[in-house]
């Protein structure tokens, strides 16, 4: 038997860095969006008593230190069933390394194969409590839609759901390391601290324009991401409402209004950059393929 599942990459409309905890990890405060980029993960049965992994992408792990297959041992912990034997194929689109959960997003979407393949019947804050033990953006990739999102990402508080818009991804050909990134905060702090509170007024009130106006993520205050200024030219110039950083970086996701000003910009933007993508909004973080 076999679960196919769509695992969708998320987008951050504001990301915060609150405080560095005692643990080591930080307190966050982000509003996250799922959209519609998805890798394609399928787990299938088999009589290896081990889990095993493939991918049609260049470049991503198929050992223990993949995120799926980290998913896969955490499930097996949790639910104490026994692994008769998996394996993990995932076909990649949501580009590698780019502040969107890409990994995050096929370890949720492992997770929620399994319980539908093992009949386990775990509800959402079951299913969570596995995610989040292997990577802090795994819960919401395991609820997706638009969300709130607290703690080290853990506490997931439902928002009113972002208004019908394209988006547009740009990814730079640059790598940001998630651990520098923070580390990068401990030694020098933020400048500026984004508007939370303006930002929830807004996404209650389903403003587009205001939520593309308070739109904000600390990381840019210290992570330098090659055209990353050009990259907003751009989108500005073909009618986004709103632009930012995703994650870490180094994405950078414009908000448009309609689709023809959105694929104007993407097609603006393909000289600049290898990865360019456009979508929606969606509300959830996986969906099974039945």
């Amino acid at each position: 038997m076999q679960v196919k599942v769509k695992a969708y990459a998320k987008i951050n409309l504001m990301l915060d860095i609150i405080n560095r905890r005692t643990d080591g990890y930080h307190d966050l405060f982000m509003i996250m969006q799922s959209v519609g980029i998805y890798d394609t993960v399928t787990v299938t049965e088999n009589r290896s008593k081990a889990i095993s992994l493939s991918c049609d992408a260049e470049g991503i792990p198929l050992d223990e230190s993949n995120i799926a297959w980290k998913a896969a041992q955490a499930f097996f912990d949790f639910t104490k069933k026994k692994n008769k034997g998996i394996h993990i194929d995932i076909v990649k689109r949501i580009p590698h390394a780019a502040g969107l959960a890409g990994g995050s997003a096929d370890g949720a979407a492992v997770i929620t194969a399994l319980n539908r393949l093992y009949k386990t019947d775990l509800g959402e804050s079951e299913l969570c409590a596995i995610g989040v033990k292997i990577g802090a953006d795994v819960p919401f990739c395991l609820t997706g839609g638009t969300l709130l999102a607290q703690g080290i990402g853990d506490k997931l508080s439902r928002v009113k759901p972002l208004r019908r818009c394209y988006i547009v991804l740009a990814k730079p050909d640059f790598s940001v390391n998630t651990g520098y990134a923070y580390n990068q905060f401990d030694l020098y702090g933020k400048v500026h601290t984004p508007d939370k509170l303006g930002m929830l007024q807004a996404v209650q009130s389903r403003d587009l324009n205001a939520v593309c106006e308070k739109m904000e993520n600390v990381f840019e205050q210290f992570i330098e991401v090659p055209k990353r200024i050009e990259i907003k030219e751009t989108m500005k110039n073909n009618n986004a409402v709103g632009y930012c950083m995703s994650g870490s970086g180094p994405t950078v996701f414009g908000i448009f209004a309609d689709k023809e000003s959105a694929q104007n910009a993407a097609s603006a933007l393909s000289p600049i950059v290898k990865d360019v993508l456009v979508c929606s909004p969606v509300s959830s973080g996986c969906k099974i393929i039945e």
